[in-house]
């Protein structure tokens, strides 16, 4: 298994990563400082996915595991054009949160280069090869790490990684969490455009349940760019 150097849940930095890859300056990654209403509203608008760093806590993996058994007897449909995939390259779930919030919002503009060249070539695969797609990307990898340097913390200093980024989308008005290490995408009912931000915040906020003594939590957004 390839190894990556971890991102950091540095906004700035993930912003300029994003843009190299091919995104639009119309758009950035954004601090979520509180998950209140009154907070909540300070988030520039349009919001088009919400990315969750945390622990990979006992309780995490637990529920992972019960949440994998549910998931598969149900044997859930998902929107054709659902873009997701999984991660087998060890700590790439920044980049791979980053490419489930682009990928699944089509008002997301993608510019000619490294992440649109992907989402092309991956298209008609399944969530597996699309992970062993990137780890075979040489020039993603190549980004990834060019940007993981520009961090405020040396990441060599912290080998043993505890922490996983996901991401959570509004697909055709279902709220989906979109996490790498997962089999399977998680639907946690119907959201809309308006109700988005809201939606989203209460699933962050049953992670946080989950880990009540845990405060290592960071919540960012993507967002249109503020002018």
């Amino acid at each position: 298994m390839l190894t990556w150097t971890p991102l950091e849940s540095n906004p700035e930095v993930l912003t300029k990563y994003i843009h190299k890859l091919g995104v639009s300056p119309a758009w950035s990654v954004t601090d979520v400082i509180g998950l209140e209403e009154d907070t909540l509203e300070w988030i520039p608008r349009p919001v088009k996915a919400f990315i969750l760093l945390f622990p990979c806590s006992e309780s995490y993996e637990k529920h992972r595991a019960e949440e994998h058994e549910r998931v598969k007897e149900v044997q859930e449909q998902h929107p054709d054009d659902l873009f997701y995939m999984r991660q087998f390259t060890h700590n790439a779930c920044g980049t791979v949160a980053l490419i489930h919030s682009v990928a699944n919002n089509k008002e997301v503009d993608i510019d000619s280069g490294v992440l649109k060249n992907f989402l092309e070539k991956t298209a008609s695969l399944s969530p597996e090869e699309r992970g062993q797609a990137l780890e075979s990307d040489k020039e993603f990898t190549a980004d990834h790490q060019a940007l993981a340097q520009e961090g405020q913390t040396n990441a060599a200093d912290h080998e043993t990684v505890i922490h996983h980024f996901i991401a959570l989308v509004n697909k055709e008005g279902t709220l989906y969490e979109l996490d790498g290490r997962k089999s399977f995408p998680i639907k946690h009912g119907s959201t809309s455009e308006e109700t988005f931000v809201k939606d989203a915040a209460k699933v962050c906020k049953e992670f946080m349940a989950r880990d009540p003594n845990e405060v290592r939590f960071t919540v960012l957004a993507l967002t249109a760019a503020q002018q």
